[in-house]
């Protein structure tokens, strides 16, 4: 009967398993003594022709996962873990943290001072607000609200990184996710989290904090000592209210910025616009400007205008808010293009004059004279 033979350690076939299982061998024993499995296989320098194997790493997950550089010797770098960047870094897109080397830009720096305005302007307000018009405190106090806002913003710049200059380094911000980073933590197994936040706006985040502080602690040695020596024309318990208002926006502007730090930097602008349209008509209102006796346009504003001469309040709260309109057109402009962002600044004290040309018809007294009428 015919059998089924077996492999034939004699022939060609044989011979290549032989030789294939001997070569392993020695490949195992080899990498047992620590040698190089190459010195094995191949003779001489034929071996060392060859390149070093290569460690490949894992993928870094997650938007903001990064691998932080270890040491640099030359031109090679040396990686760590996949993990957070450390504060003033960032990673690149290759997923390795670099540090911050970049300045900010005007539309920053525009940002930042919308921050620090707030703080100074609700002084103001609420400065004006408990004050009362008999009151001569009301001007150092404004003095005095100007002077802590700005001691604070210099020493908060001091402070960043370089210490010492007024000028800052900082990570470009590229989309609105930057800025919360702690809403994308990777979970590789849905159950253990990757936490790698960090400030991907650095310091554009953190700063704003930093000079909030400062505001309240220069607001709590300089003006309770002021408003004790100079607030005379006041009752005790009101003296004392502009700066509890204080200590009740500080928290708020805390939150604000901690929440929606990203969303204001995106609509600061529109924001700025919005609301000093809306207060500068409010006030205008409010004020009883004088304009329904005037017959030609040019004695509504030489009349107008004389009433901000004598009331000088007045021409104080119109031109800052013309700067608010200004600031707002620039940050949405960005001055780009001068020859074209420029001639928009034009515009500025287009929302006054038209209150001027159009308040007549809005009178209250006047729209329930016509409706009495049956017009």
């Amino acid at each position: 009967m015919g059998h089924r033979d077996g492999p034939r350690w004699g022939t060609g076939t044989g011979l290549g398993m032989r030789a294939g299982v001997w070569m392993g061998l020695r490949v195992l024993s080899a990498a047992g003594a620590g040698r190089d499995w190459r010195s094995v296989l191949l003779p001489g320098n034929a071996a060392r022709a060859l390149p070093a194997a290569v460690d490949i790493q894992p993928a870094c997950l997650g938007l903001y996962c990064g691998r932080t550089v270890l040491s640099v010797n030359g031109s090679v770098e040396t990686y760590g873990d996949c993990g957070v960047c450390p504060r003033g870094q960032r990673t690149d897109d290759n997923k390795i943290c670099r540090e911050c080397v970049g300045s900010p830009d005007r539309y920053d720096w525009l940002y930042l001072g919308f921050m620090a305005m707030l703080p100074l302007v609700l002084h103001w307000f609420f400065i004006e607000w408990y004050s009362g018009k008999k009151s001569s405190s009301a001007l150092l106090q404004h003095l005095t609200a100007l002077l802590e806002c700005s001691a604070a913003a210099v020493v908060t710049l001091l402070l960043s990184d370089p210490a010492g200059s007024l000028h800052i380094r900082s990570c470009r911000v590229k989309k609105l996710s930057d800025w919360y980073t702690m809403l994308y933590n990777p979970s590789p197994d849905y159950i253990t989290t990757v936490h790698c936040t960090h400030e991907a706006v650095y310091p554009l985040y953190t700063i704003v904090f930093i000079y909030y502080a400062f505001c309240l602690v220069l607001m709590m040695l300089l003006r309770p000592l002021l408003v004790k020596k100079i607030a005379c024309g006041l009752g005790r318990s009101d003296r004392f209210k502009s700066i509890y208002a204080a200590l009740y926006f500080f928290p708020i502007l805390t939150v604000l910025q901690a929440v929606g730090g990203g969303l204001l930097y995106y609509a600061f602008p529109y924001i700025i616009l919005v609301l000093s349209l809306v207060t500068l008509a409010v006030y205008m209102s409010a004020s009883e400007v004088e304009v329904l006796n005037a017959n030609r346009i040019f004695c509504l504003f030489c009349k107008f205008f004389k009433d901000l001469l004598v009331r000088k309040k007045r021409l104080v709260v119109l031109f800052s808010h013309w700067l608010l309109h200004a600031y707002g057109i620039i940050s949405i402009s960005k001055l780009d293009k001068l020859e074209q962002d420029l001639p928009l600044l034009a515009l500025v004290p287009a929302p006054a004059l038209f209150y001027l040309l159009t308040a007549k018809y809005t009178e209250p007294s006047r729209i329930l004279a016509e409706s009495g009428n049956g017009h």
